[in-house]
């Protein structure tokens, strides 16, 4: 366990990893390459070094150098481990390496940790059928483990009806590519989270191969294209950077994080304007941004983080310390995530004195005095970093298993202590 101490009003420079989302993307497209790619300011933690194990048990060379890496793609021919591919809990690599070794030959089965085989990819499974690919569930229906009889992906249409995770669709777009005939994909009803499927295209046109977008809900692979070794440079976390903007709002002052782009299209820049609603000032520069927090707005609010839904918890704590109601909607598929991240941050608010409430689809929370308690972190990294925030502010906030931060940020607790020791420039 470890107590976070309080400090006063902040005059810092942090710096971020890379992004989670970009990186693993970038691992993927690069392990289907031709050629040799190089990932630089990649996020090397717990989640993509999963990603990375597997992919070398399908046939791809990955050397760690730093915070680059190099990687040798497989040209698409996806090598057969004839053993079990453990992923921990990280949802992402699941969903995108289901599509992947469908392009293989032979048995593939992909498992994780317990809480990995709670979150569902039957709408994935189900789109991956229709492709003619042989892939089913080999426990509870639509939940890993999931086990592929891979003979390649034949191509044709499909339909993804009200997406719980944007991830179905990326997954099939990666390797789309390389499917015998070409794939569409539309959607209907209401999808979450489709920045990231921008990141996913981004990441694709990168390395050589295009998508047809036609409106918000189609989109149309081409097959034969292929991916062709790059350098690649990752840009900077937002999500990771989310927990230093939301320093300055709770202890005032100012702390700029640099490695960002302050037009990403990471969905989670978005949070930044809720900052500028709730009285934050933003400055954004070239490769930083700097929130200056002082007095938070008062008065109901309504976040609707359909498109950021990892800001959720960022989001509970800032909520906590604002006079007034926010209400956090649109995000019902957070019960999906590494820990149900409506529940979590509900009983933990609750615990430091908040009143909140769950509701379909979001949070209510009504801002108050908070005080310390020990935090349970679910083994959820994005709980124990929102948390561990609030202690800055407050005094007593002890944080459970702060290992967990591991998998998307290794260096956090480091970096937060630099918040009373550097400068801004």
């Amino acid at each position: 366990m470890l107590e976070i101490e309080p400090i006063g009003n902040l005059q810092a420079t942090v710096k971020v990893p890379g992004s989670k989302s970009y990186t693993q993307r970038g691992l993927v497209i690069a392990a289907l390459a031709e050629g040799k790619s190089f990932l630089q300011n990649a996020l090397i933690s717990e989640d993509t070094r999963y990603l990375m194990e597997a992919l070398r048990s399908l046939g791809t060379g990955i050397l760690i150098s730093g915070e680059d890496i190099i990687v040798t793609g497989t040209g698409g021919c996806i090598e057969n481990p004839h053993k079990e591919i453990f992923l921990g809990n990280n949802g992402t690599a699941m969903r995108f390496l289901t599509s992947l070794v469908s392009l293989g030959r032979g048995e593939y089965i992909i498992t994780g940790d317990s809480r990995l085989c709670k979150r569902p990819v039957g709408p994935l499974l189900e789109a991956l059928k229709a492709l003619g690919v042989s892939v089913n569930s080999r426990g509870r229906d639509g939940y890993p483990p999931v086990v592929i009889d891979a003979n390649g992906i034949r191509g044709g249409n499909v339909i993804l009806t009200d997406v719980e995770s944007s991830q179905y669709i990326s997954s099939l777009l990666i390797s789309a590519p390389y499917a015998r005939g070409d794939i569409g994909i539309l959607l209907k009803g209401r999808t979450v989270s489709l920045p990231y499927v921008d990141l996913t295209i981004e990441v694709m046109e990168h390395f050589g191969v295009k998508v047809a977008e036609r409106g918000r809900d189609n989109y149309y692979v081409k097959c034969g294209q292929r991916y062709v070794g790059q350098s690649y440079h990752v840009e900077g976390d937002v999500s990771s950077a989310s927990y230093f903007f939301l320093a300055a709002a709770l202890c005032g002052g100012r702390v700029r994080v640099l490695n960002i782009n302050p037009h990403s299209r990471q969905g989670d820049i978005r949070f930044l304007r809720i900052m500028e609603d709730l009285g934050c000032s933003v400055l954004r520069g070239d490769r930083f941004v700097e929130v200056s927090g002082g007095k938070l707005r008062g008065g109901e609010y309504v976040a609707d983080m359909a498109d950021m839904p990892d800001m959720a918890p960022t989001m509970a704590v800032l909520s906590a310390f604002r006079p007034g109601r926010t209400v956090i909607t649109n995000v019902s598929h957070l019960r999906l995530k590494e820990s149900n991240r409506l529940a979590a941050p509900l009983q933990e608010l609750k615990k430091i004195g908040i009143a909140a409430r769950e509701t379909d689809d979001g949070i209510i929370i009504d801002g108050g005095e908070p005080h310390g308690a020990e935090i349970e972190t679910y083994n959820d990294h994005r709980i124990a970093m929102s948390f561990a925030v609030a202690g800055l502010a407050i005094p007593g906030v002890i944080i459970k298993n702060r290992d967990c931060v591991n998998k998307s940020f290794p260096g956090f607790w480091e970096e937060l202590k630099k918040l009373k020791e550097k400068e801004v420039a």
